[in-house]
């Protein structure tokens, strides 16, 4: 990518932004780029590649959170409660794209068989696997000069996702990062004192 953002530099203002709009700073080409140089790069537990990514742009994004999951979520959000809820959704509408991470069960399931002594934990890898694609990506846009916020409406969702994206029925809908143009700034952020988080022994 043409960023020149430093990867450190790219975590530390990897940021939640929810006022987002549909400006945005590279084309959808770099972006397909993006999400496609991620999914090859990012590590997965035995080499496993479980990750699947649909990205949603424009109409398809307007769609997924304006009619989808709005639809969903009316009948199901009590009344008094609705008002609140279609903010958020109208405010993750306005932003110009949304990436899906799935996860696919099939590499698991076969390693689980091949290795029964880790096959208790192998979800948990998968999961492991997943968070970093998300994250990755996350700081990715950042560096690009995209905002973003990452949200998790499945499994509510599941069903009429996969019948809209002909989502294979087995994958497993784990996170669903917005993003778009900055139309305003993160809320400030707090940190624990480092002294209680990281230890180094041996210097």
């Amino acid at each position: 990518m043409a960023s020149k953002v430093s990867f450190i530099d790219a975590v530390k203002g990897r940021r939640s932004v929810y006022a987002l709009n549909k400006e945005a700073p590279i084309s959808d080409a770099a972006i397909e780029q993006l999400v496609k140089d991620t999914v090859l790069s990012v590590p997965s537990f035995f080499n496993t590649q479980t990750t699947r990514v649909i990205v949603l742009l424009k109409d398809e994004h307007d769609k997924f959170w304006n009619t989808l999951v709005s639809g969903i979520l009316k009948p199901a959000v009590p009344e008094d409660q609705w008002e609140a809820t279609a903010g958020k959704l109208g405010a993750f509408g306005a932003g110009y794209g949304t990436i899906l991470f799935y996860e696919d069960p099939e590499p698991v399931l076969a390693l689980q068989k091949a290795y029964p002594i880790y096959a208790d934990h192998m979800p948990t890898w998968s999961e492991h696997t997943s968070a970093m694609h998300q994250f990755v990506l996350w700081a990715g846009l950042e560096a690009e000069g995209f905002g973003a916020n990452l949200q998790h409406y499945h499994p509510l969702i599941d069903a009429k996702v996969a019948e809209e994206w002909k989502v294979p029925g087995n994958w497993k809908l784990r996170a669903q990062l917005v993003f778009g143009g900055k139309a305003g700034e993160a809320n400030e952020k707090t940190f624990k004192p480092i002294e209680e988080r990281v230890f180094v022994h041996g210097k």
